[in-house]
């Protein structure tokens, strides 16, 4: 028998103060979503006037005031730190989390905001082989032993990585992009989990077999109607805030069930998926009673 899917509930800390972000993320907790996830940008993309905070140290606080939940980021961006310190970074929310947490990683496709605060962005070839020596420092970093290491873009000596994780032998690795070239090959080699992005659920069933042995899971923003009634207005509201996403999903229960259940069925073990009304404690539980327990 299949297990059920999970649900993640992705929470993009874009206006919202910390307090709203903690109350919907205990309502996701509550309600029976297995994980909430986090965005990773220095600045909103498309949004830099509004307030964002900075991902991780979001993280370690959700971590300390919650109890079940996974936390994690889709994505955190590989340029913005150091693989070491990046390292020392997970092992600690894990920690404060008892073992909770999700390691989702991107090599950076946002050049504009790269360059904006003087990171450098370099091409993507760059970026991707990037993320891949920082891979290879993590798994480093995670076993608790000494060692060299020396690469393109990094070059370490006698580094140690202390404390390690709680999970053994390390947080679960979620790599998110859909780059046949580049990140592909990436997932293949490094990943625990793919997720496919809103972007590319069309090309889901071509992407599928580039995954490697990475369990998949995949991304939606999900307008939800409470009744057929509000149907039509919920779903064009969904369409006006996220339909440039790509892989918008709407209308009443049992429609968002049919569209992720084929999902399901084609081997999606994971959904991550974005309330287009920005994630009310009302619409979160209703998406767990009328469209999660649906699908098992």
């Amino acid at each position: 028998m299949t297990a059920a899917p999970w649900f993640g509930l992705f929470l993009p800390q874009l206006r919202m103060s910390f307090t709203t972000i903690l109350e919907r993320t205990l309502a996701a907790e509550a309600a029976g979503f297995e994980s909430v996830w986090l965005m990773d940008h220095l600045a909103a993309p498309a949004a830099d006037e509004l307030d964002t905070f900075e991902g991780w140290t979001l993280a370690a606080a959700l971590a300390a005031r919650t109890t079940t939940i996974r936390i994690g980021h889709l994505v955190t961006c590989d340029p913005f730190r150091h693989p070491a310190l990046l390292a020392k970074m997970a092992a600690t929310v894990d920690s404060i989390s008892n073992g909770r947490l999700e390691l989702g990683l991107g090599w950076g496709s946002v050049p504009d905001e790269l360059n904006q605060f003087g990171i450098g962005s370099g091409g993507p070839r760059e970026r991707a082989e990037r993320l891949g020596e920082s891979l290879e420092i993590l798994d480093l970093m995670f076993r608790g032993e000494r060692f060299d290491y020396s690469g393109n873009s990094f070059d370490l000596h006698g580094a140690i990585g202390r404390p390690v994780p709680v999970q053994d032998p390390h947080p679960p690795i979620h790599i998110g992009g859909a780059g046949p070239l580049l990140t592909m090959p990436l997932v293949r080699a490094h990943a625990d989990w793919w997720n496919c992005p809103s972007y590319a659920i069309e090309r889901l069933d071509e992407l599928l077999p580039l995954a490697g042995s990475a369990r998949v899971s995949t991304q939606h923003p999900v307008a939800l109607a409470a009744t057929g009634a509000e149907r039509d207005e919920v779903v064009a509201l969904g369409e006006r805030r996220f339909g440039a996403w790509g892989g918008l999903v709407g209308g009443v229960a049992p429609e968002i069930v049919d569209v992720l259940g084929s999902e399901a069925a084609a081997g999606v073990e994971g959904f991550v998926i974005q309330l287009t009304d920005f994630g009310q404690p009302d619409t979160i539980e209703r998406f767990m009673d009328e469209v999660a327990s649906h699908l098992d």
